[in-house]
């Protein structure tokens, strides 16, 4: 994404008019009105189907191999504050009594589990999403912790990362996460410019996000990256430039650089943002393009479509070696090949396909206490949707697709229509190779697009994002 260059003036962008015919033609490959997926997984989660019975989870589950360890995911869908701008699934609590219900209801989930899983099986990296994990107090945190580590162990070299609100974190609670072993902190941002945060519900100063970055490091917990969304309303150059400026006094390690997803069709609380304030399908991209110019000029290195590490980050090294991965919490450098999903919605990934567990939180705690294992809907992988979902995945992480490394699949080269059409509708953009195509640096805005070429499902535009 810093391919483009411009200068700034006051709170403008004056671009070399070879940029602006470089935009008008991604215009006319449909950049900005594509609704793609963001293909963390594949198939996306829209396609799953009802699961009825509780068989194909049990039975990926047991068919696990307890010397190759695993991810563990668990979702935390409380917050004090709904954040207008989140898709997530989350509900809001002033009290703590549903919250502790819920980790009742957890602990259930986690003795189901332990009476399915082959004795043995360890966990390699687990995370805490939401939601918003840092609602609980301290001793809820160790409470959960220790339920979770008694059913699934730590391997060596475990890692535990968990999304941190500034507004909602202290430091005895960054002290009880850092004994119970988080070694990575995903802090909240999305922007700094007062205006910006009033319109999407989520009030934070930087002064607040600064004491909770100093009181991480101090607890020892010096892996940090910051999450920054553009396509905000009000959100403009000389606003973004100044949050930028602002991250770069924090100093973390990885940033993550997401497009604001405006589908108040599916998140009814979307609608409190007022279609007139988000910035225009162009502007969007000149802000992406703006923060990544800023990021890689700084010594951030360029991840996958939307993040940026310093060299020594253990996603910059995936990236670098070729092992970076795309999973349901985006990029990721986690070798484990199966993702147990934990909690209301959470996802499962196993080799033979996926398993949501319920989304709606009542649904989820019925299931439980019925005794039942809570997925509900998901889909089983065929050998093609695993071809397709290996190409994706190259083109997500590398831009490019190596057909060699497909070879593992015996119908590989069914890819090449695909791969053919590709070439002839997107040429300048994505180039031939020896071993498959390659997508140009100048083409990287357009590698979602690309990517659901290969996608058999359709388009169910409505559900996704903008591909800008």
């Amino acid at each position: 994404m810093h391919h483009l260059i411009w200068r700034n003036k006051t709170d403008g962008l004056f671009w070399h008019s070879s940029v602006m015919e470089h935009i008008d033609h991604l215009r006319r490959m449909g950049l900005f009105d594509a609704r793609v997926p963001r293909y963390t997984s594949y198939p996306p989660a829209t396609a799953f189907c009802p699961q009825t019975e509780e068989t194909f989870q049990v039975s990926c589950l047991k068919s696990l191999d307890p010397a190759t360890p695993v991810s563990v995911y668990i979702h935390i869908p409380f917050c004090e504050r709904l954040c207008w701008f989140c898709a997530c699934r989350t509900q809001g609590t002033t009290t703590l009594k549903p919250v502790a219900n819920y980790l009742r209801v957890v602990k259930e989930e986690l003795a189901l589990l332990r009476a399915t899983l082959p004795a043995g099986v360890r966990m390699g990296q687990m995370h805490w999403g939401g939601g918003t994990p840092t609602i609980l107090p301290p001793d809820m945190i160790r409470d959960l912790a220790q339920a979770i580590q008694d059913v699934i162990p730590p391997a060596p070299d475990f890692s535990f990362s968990v999304e941190i609100d500034p507004t909602l974190v202290d430091d005895d609670k960054i002290a009880v996460l850092a004994d119970v072993g988080m070694t990575r902190a995903s802090i909240g941002i999305q922007d700094f410019a007062v205006d910006v945060q009033q319109a999407i519900g989520r009030e934070q100063s930087f002064a607040t996000t600064l004491a909770c970055v100093d009181s991480l490091r101090a607890a020892g917990i010096t892996s940090l990256n910051a999450d920054l969304v553009y396509g905000l309303p009000h959100q403009t150059p000389a606003k973004l430039a100044n949050t930028i400026a602002k991250v770069h006094a924090l100093d973390p390690d990885r940033i993550a650089l997401f497009g604001y997803a405006h589908v108040p069709t599916f998140s009814k609380r979307q609608k409190l943002i007022p279609d007139d304030a988000l910035p225009g399908e162009e502007q969007r991209y000149h802000l992406a393009q703006q923060a990544a110019v800023a990021f890689t000029s700084s010594g951030y290195q360029a991840i996958g479509i939307d993040h940026f590490g310093k060299p020594g980050d253990n996603l910059t090294i995936a990236a670098n070696s070729g092992h970076l991965r795309r999973n349901f919490q985006g990029y990721t450098d986690d070798t484990c090949p199966t993702l147990v999903g934990i909690g209301a919605s959470s996802i499962s990934q196993f080799a033979q396909g996926y398993v949501q567990n319920a989304a709606a939180t009542a649904a989820y705690v019925e299931r439980v206490e019925a005794g039942k294992l809570p997925g509900h809907r998901g889909y089983q992988m065929t050998a093609k949707d695993r071809l397709r979902a290996a190409a994706i995945n190259m083109l997500m992480c590398d831009f490019e697709i190596d057909l060699q490394k497909l070879d593992a699949h015996a119908d590989a080269r069914d890819l090449l229509p695909i791969h053919n059409a590709i070439l002839e509708e997107f040429a300048g953009y994505v180039t031939a190779t020896g071993q498959g195509l390659r997508i140009t640096p100048a083409g990287r805005p357009l590698t979602r697009i690309v990517a659901q070429r290969y996608d058999s499902f359709g388009d169910i535009a409505a559900q996704y994002s903008q591909a800008s």
